[in-house]
């Protein structure tokens, strides 16, 4: 038995959150606006890095996926994420449909290789990126419960150290500048750390078992001292 990817999601991203497919009728195929879900990645991750804001993934099925239908109906349909995400997010559908003519020839190939890259399991799932198209800020997954309100908030704990962020909070805080970074940096090599050694397929044993709650306290002793900053 080995230790699985789900096991450090929530380490790495906080806390598993809501996800939303998309009706294919209110995604874009081509071209990309702030808060309007896209199927053009290309586009998508062009306009977050213009803007300097994070990309949030959805990937899903549209026409199929129960849990996903729900979450557009109860968060991403709603006003007040639609008004937020106007200002706050690049959104992009990544799309595995029962029926192949919703997504568009070209991008199937490309959703596979986007699933693969970002270790999707199930849907839905979102992943939220940073500006760069690459940094990989965290996860959000479904509930039953979530609102708006709830999934605005755990978005932005995610994104709280996206590019935009720690720039804005660095000129807020030019005292402050130097040792929010080296939290940053230590929050950061103590997750990476914990997923290299994921990565190399422990068996779970009273060995490794100390080895993880080692790792484990070093991301909420990281996570800790960075809290301090907010």
């Amino acid at each position: 038995m080995k230790l699985t990817q789900s096991i450090i999601t929530a380490l790495l991203a906080g806390s598993i959150i809501a996800s939303t497919a998309q009706a294919a009728e209110e995604v874009q195929t081509e071209g990309a606006k702030v808060g309007k879900w896209t199927m053009d990645y290309d586009a998508a991750t062009k306009l977050a890095g213009e803007k300097k804001l994070p990309l949030m993934l959805n990937f899903t099925g549209s026409d199929w996926c129960g849990w996903c239908k729900l979450m557009d109906k109860s968060v991403f349909a709603q006003e007040a994420w639609t008004k937020y995400a106007a200002k706050n997010a690049v959104l992009v559908t990544i799309d595995f449909p029962n029926d192949e003519s919703i997504v568009p020839k070209k991008y199937v190939e490309r959703n596979r290789e986007l699933q693969a890259k970002f270790g999707v399991q199930g849907f839905p799932t979102y992943i939220v990126v940073d500006s760069d198209g690459e940094t990989t800020l965290g996860q959000l997954g479904a509930s039953r419960e979530a609102t708006p309100e709830m999934f605005i908030k755990q978005f932005q704990g995610v994104t709280r150290l996206s590019e935009s962020a720690i720039e804005s909070y660095t000129k807020a805080n030019p005292d402050k500048a130097d040792a929010y970074k080296a939290a940053i940096a230590d929050s950061r090599k103590a997750k990476k750390a914990l997923k290299d050694w994921v990565a190399t397929g422990p068996e779970v044993n009273e060995e490794n078992n100390k080895k993880f709650a080692a790792f484990k306290k070093s991301i909420e002793e990281a996570e800790t001292a960075l809290a301090k900053f907010h």
